[in-house]
């Protein structure tokens, strides 16, 4: 396929699905569990850097990356390499049975990049999801205690206390009997739509206040044994938290001795313009998640924890047959040095995508707020801007209307009015303002 340098980017040379997409359309139809979603109905048949081709010979711009799991795009010649190398060596063994390089090597990596000076350690998983459960089983394990905070319109993975610890019902937990018994949910610092009708920053931060009401008459903090909180959130709106959300949770945490875990599973790596998102607050975790963009387009994920933490469980108490498969791991390592060296452009392409929004904001109604750090940026759209009233169904059109032009880019938020964009952070400038002329055209012809 051709690469970004290609003039003809995007090019829709068929109606959506075209005919061999909808081939497998319908046969998705009798094979595929309708549980699974698709947000387009064409097939990938190739991807490179910022452009995905379909089966019909579509080219996309792409907006969405595997929803961040392709932070350096698609198939990096280096990423690429390393994998064909690996390939040539050995594609598993398991690493309770007989070690391999690549695990110590890429646990070293994490551990001298992560926030904190002191002594951290770092093992693999597969999924967002497994990192979750097993950051929690850590922090139960380490305090002897039962109970997890989590947050208003969080989302943390779909097993079944990663679900519980995930806010919404629909369509993460409707149905499914959710382990949350033992977790207590409090607000998230959502400025726009504020759960106490406040304005920041006159509100004196009325969430932390509300959970610190909380845990002295409600909820014993003797009982609780981690905060599982996202940077910034992602699959509930890109929210990015006022200056004193996050260092507050770390202060409640450090007076309650409360194992603090900060999900950088969407937001890590570069996504935000820092190696992990939360650099940008001064707060230091005690546990992070990683995964999605963490292998390269590879299945893989990682806890990274403090050392007296980790070091409390027991030997043969944490592990997975296939987590951290030397593959997914010489593809992350890659990945990782990719997104280092990229995060001044990420901040750079972030700011040009701010100034897109700035534009629209002033000119179209319907959105009602943008926000964003790095290359996570998202804009909420509302029926009017004094009531914020979701404009639920005009996310569903534009996005529409982005897919036949040749953009692929994707939805967020509790209340379906938030279209996230999530470019990979390396992506030219000359693409990136292409796609988001498709947009500004897909807002043009809803107004």
């Amino acid at each position: 396929m051709s690469d970004e340098s290609d003039k003809n980017i995007p090019n829709m040379v068929t109606d959506l699905p075209g005919e061999k997409s909808a081939e497998f359309v319908k046969m998705a139809e009798k094979y595929v569990p309708k549980g699974l979603y698709t947000v387009t109905p064409a097939f990938i048949s190739e991807s490179r850097g910022a452009i995905i081709e379909d089966l019909d010979g579509n080219r996309y711009i792409d907006f969405a990356t595997g929803i961040a799991s392709l932070n350096v795009g698609h198939r990096p010649p280096k990423v690429m390499e390393a994998i064909q190398k690996q390939l040539d060596k050995y594609l598993h063994a398991c690493y309770h049975v007989t070690p391999y390089a690549p695990y110590v090597e890429m646990a070293k990596q994490l551990v001298e990049l992560a926030p904190g000076d002191f002594s951290k350690k770092a093992l693999f998983l597969n999924s967002g999801a497994e990192a979750v459960e097993n950051a929690v089983k850590i922090a139960i394990n380490h305090t002897q205690r039962p109970r997890i905070i989590a947050f208003g319109y969080a989302f943390h993975g779909r097993t079944r206390l990663a679900m519980g610890l995930t806010a919404s019902v629909q369509p993460y937990k409707k149905g499914f009997g959710v382990l949350d018994r033992n977790i207590f949910r409090t607000p998230y610092a959502y400025c726009y739509r504020c759960p106490f009708g406040c304005e920041y920053p006159d509100c004196g931060l009325q969430c932390l206040k509300f959970l610190e009401d909380n845990l002295e008459l409600h909820v014993s903090p003797s009982q609780i044994a981690a905060m599982m909180v996202e940077p910034i959130q992602g699959e509930g709106g890109f929210v990015v938290p006022p200056e004193g959300f996050l260092s507050g949770l770390r202060r409640i945490c450090d007076e309650h001795n409360i194992v603090m875990i900060a999900d950088e599973i969407q937001t890590g790596l570069g996504r935000a313009g820092k190696m992990f998102a939360i650099d940008h607050f001064d707060v230091v975790p005690d546990v992070i998640t990683l995964a999605k963009t963490l292998g390269g387009g590879l299945p893989l994920s990682a806890v990274i924890s403090k050392t007296d933490i980790v070091e409390s469980v027991h030997e043969g108490g944490l592990g997975t047959t296939f987590g951290g498969n030397p593959v997914s791991l010489v593809a992350g390592m890659e990945t990782v040095k990719i997104a280092q060296e990229n995060l001044d452009h990420a901040n750079e392409m972030g700011e040009v995508i701010q100034k897109r929004f700035d534009e629209w904001y002033d000119k179209y109604e319907f959105i009602g707020d943008t926000r964003g750090l790095g290359m996570m940026r998202a804009i909420e759209l509302v029926k009017d801007r004094s009531s914020k009233e979701p404009a639920k169904g005009l996310r569903s059109e534009i996005l529409a209307e982005c897919h036949k032009n040749g953009l692929i880019v994707i939805g967020a938020g509790p209340h379906k009015n938030v279209i996230r964009f999530l470019p990979a952070i390396n992506i030219d400038e000359e693409i990136l303002d292409k796609g988001l002329d498709i947009i500004e055209d897909a807002l043009q012809e809803v107004s």
